[in-house]
């Protein structure tokens, strides 16, 4: 072909070759009319020099050709997919070609194009394909399953190519990719023979010294392996031929990538891997009698060998999930080494072999048992001898319900579907999800409001001077933001409260009112309002008229004030030093406990960690100063008894407005996530705040201590109710 893209020598030699090889086997399938139109569109991009050599320098046509051979060899690709392979090269940057094609060559070959172009795309996105997300995403697009086949296909090729590239940044590139993204999908889709090759190939440029350490080492062992295998086998043919069972063995060497791994996660030597190969023993027996055969045959081995019980897995009686069934044992064979050996009827191998064990299980797909059955529709349609158009009937409808996202940097982020940019925001941190204006999604500005797709970039743009608003809640999709939302309402709702009620504290203060916690808890009540938050929320907003608030303050305290100065003595001037008695009669002095008390010393005991609204009382300590205890206080009936004549008549003055220490002793199943639970709530309540946290945990049950500040015992009697409805708690109680 002429044009930009030269062919070598040895390169047109491979082409003619290769054409040879694929004409002959997908004859009659591809006619050779259509073989001309595959030329002219070859030819014609080579002319426009629409074709160049790779990063590796590799010629694309001849790459195409080559995949288009292990396709179709290795995974059964037929017309339409060799012909969209073949294609793909020359019109992958020609949206008007790809058009042209499907007049040409059908809907089929155009569709499977347009999927591959699809997910190159994604590529240009610099995605972060170690993760499992991408793997999702890849499937998501990929409408028609050959085009994943296709990948698989092509990353083979690669692979088997870039042995001799100087370009080892690309190599080791391309290598891992091979490794956690192709391997993975071509075990899924059972084809064990390519992810075993790329595994490999992936190790051996991956870590060069240890695939050829591996390989060197079993290269050394193989002439005395195989003998070994036959003196091990021997003895249990004729055990099985004598019992008339029909049978037929096979061993098996492990991978290097298998064996690498093994050494890895057993930190040992390649000398410490005993298994290093494995016998399979499979049964040709009816079903009814599969069951029993393979337990005969394992009751036979281990009369020969002695089997390591620790080592034997049974999948018979139980079946792995995914319908995998065997009977793993590990016997001590010939001069003491360790032989696993496999028992299976042809059933179960068969679908061992069809990649059943392999099926996709990702978490929040709705319905293991459709999705089985649509892979191995799939895996059937693949091994089947009909045409390969049988598959078009299967469309990727697994991902339905989610979609899956890039962020700036190729992170990839899994949303249900109908999440909007203001998800994807609060995702991020709620800092940007509180601040968040719109995005910037594939180089297109957006609103917050905009309804995500699968593949988008999105990009957030956000504004100092923007706060969350209310119907923010209905915008968004997961609980997560509308919770972070809930959150940055309710702390903005604080702060206005906080505005307003210094705004109306300086403004009391100007004109020489004096401020009482009691007169402002009797005007909320009496304005109408059941919470404080409420009452301040309104004043900030300004719906409130504040001069009408002051008035009504003025006239609950003058109409309060002579009753509190008949019934009530000022700190200052009370005696403590007179005992008092609760049989005493006539007026009783009572010890007002205040933020403001001034002259008296006084502190809250630690023995029973009194909280503003609790019953209390005072005792006077040897040093002048008076403890303050609750009247269950544990230590309350050997004072009284002891100390009587110390003992203070105690009670609250005014509004809980300070932080008092207590400590709620929980129980509860010491199950996953509860702890998390707790705090949840109680980092949720309004001030209430967690000090320490100190818990243990003993034969299924934990039970610790929650040190939290509180204003007063209505908040912390609420918190406890709250926290008995968790599921797991079975006792919370202060101490």
């Amino acid at each position: 072909m002429a044009g930009n893209l030269l062919f070598t020598k040895e390169e047109r030699t491979e082409l003619i070759n290769l054409l040879k090889t694929l004409r002959g086997a997908i004859i009659p399938t591809v006619t050779h009319e259509e073989e001309k139109k595959i030329y002219n569109c070859l030819k014609a991009a080579a002319d426009n020099k629409e074709i160049v050599r790779d990063v590796f320098g590799m010629n694309p046509i001849l790459s195409s050709f080559r995949t288009a051979l292990i396709a179709h060899e290795e995974i059964g690709l037929k017309h339409d997919g060799i012909i969209a392979i073949l294609l793909y090269t020359g019109v992958r940057d020609n949206i008007s070609a790809i058009e042209r094609i499907k007049e040409e060559f059908g809907e089929n070959v155009s569709r499977i194009i347009k999927g591959l172009v699809k997910i190159q795309e994604l590529y240009k996105k610099n995605p972060v394909i170690e993760s499992e997300n991408f793997r999702n995403l890849l499937l998501s697009f990929a409408e028609d399953m050959r085009v994943i086949l296709i990948m698989i296909a092509d990353r083979v090729n690669l692979m088997r190519q870039i042995r001799d590239t100087e370009n080892l940044d690309a190599k080791f590139k391309v290598s891992e990719e091979a490794s956690y993204l192709y391997a993975p999908l071509a075990h899924k889709l059972g084809l064990y023979k390519l992810k075993s090759e790329l595994e490999d190939l992936s190790l051996k440029y991956l870590e060069h010294d240890a695939y050829y350490m591996i390989k060197n080492k079993l290269n050394e062992t193989k002439k005395s392996r195989d003998q070994y295998i036959q003196k091990f086998i021997a003895p249990i043919e004729k055990k099985l031929t004598d019992a008339g069972l029909k049978f037929h063995m096979k061993g098996r060497t492990k991978s290097i990538h298998s064996i690498w791994q093994k050494m890895k996660k057993q930190k040992c030597n390649f000398e410490g891997i005993f298994d290093l190969f494995a016998i399979r023993i499979i049964l040709d027996a009816p079903l009814e009698q599969e069951k029993m055969q393979c337990w005969q045959v394992f009751a036979l081995i281990t009369n020969m060998y002695v089997p390591n019980h620790k080592r034997m897995r049974d999948w018979l009686t139980v079946p792995k999930s995914n319908g995998y069934e065997s009977l793993h044992i590990t016997v001590n064979g010939p001069e003491g080494k360790w032989v696993e050996v496999q028992i299976r009827t042809e059933r179960m191998d068969d679908v061992a072999e069809r990649g059943l064990a392999a099926h996709w299980r990702y978490k929040g797909i709705k319905g293991d048992a459709g999705q089985d059955d649509w892979l191995n529709s799939i895996r059937l349609a693949l091994e089947s001898k009909d045409d390969m158009q049988v598959m078009d009937r299967f469309k990727m409808d697994l991902y339905e319900d989610e979609i899956f996202v890039f962020t700036p940097k190729g992170d990839l982020i899994r949303f249900p579907k109908g999440a909007t940019v203001l998800d994807f925001a609060y995702h991020i941190h709620s800092n940007v999800g509180n601040c968040c204006v719109g995005a910037k999604i594939n180089g297109k500005i957006v609103t917050l409001r905009y309804v995500l797709k699968s593949g988008d970039q999105i990009d957030i743009i956000t504004a100092n001077n923007q706060t969350p608003k209310q119907d923010w809640i209905n915008i968004v999709k997961t609980s997560r933001a509308k919770a972070k939302i809930r959150q940055a309402l309710k702390e903005t709702q604080i702060k206005d409260g906080l505005y307003a009620k210094e705004m109306l504290e300086r403004r009391m203060k100007n004109r020489k009112i004096e401020l009482s916690e009691a007169t402002m808890s009797h005007l909320i009540k009496k304005l109408g309002f059941k919470e404080t938050k409420d009452f301040y929320k309104q004043i900030a907003d300004e719906t409130l008229d504040m001069n009408h608030v002051i008035d009504t303050y003025l006239k609950i305290q003058s109409n309060d004030s002579g009753t509190q100065a008949q019934n009530v003595r000022s700190a200052e001037s009370f005696s403590y030093e007179a005992p008092i008695s609760d049989k005493a009669g006539g007026h009783e002095d009572v010890l007002m406990i205040d933020r403001n008390m001034k002259g008296l010393e006084y502190s809250l005991a630690k023995c029973c960690h009194p909280v503003y609204g609790d019953d209390i009382f005072g005792f006077v300590t040897v040093n002048g100063g008076i403890k303050i205890h609750k009247v269950s206080c544990p230590n309350s009936h050997e004072l009284h008894k002891r100390f009587g004549y110390r003992i203070v008549k105690a009670r609250w003055s005014g509004k809980g407005v300070s932080q008092y220490t207590t400590i709620l002793k929980v129980v509860g199943n010491d199950n996953i996530g509860i702890l998390n639970n707790i705090t949840s709530i109680i980092s949720k309540e309004e001030k209430i705040m967690i000090r320490s946290i100190n818990v243990d945990s003993s034969d299924g049950l934990f039970s610790g201590n929650i040190v939290i500040s509180v204003e007063d015992i209505n908040r912390l009697e609420k918190l406890i109710k709250k926290l008995n409805t968790i599921k797991g708690v079975k006792q919370i109680r202060r101490l």
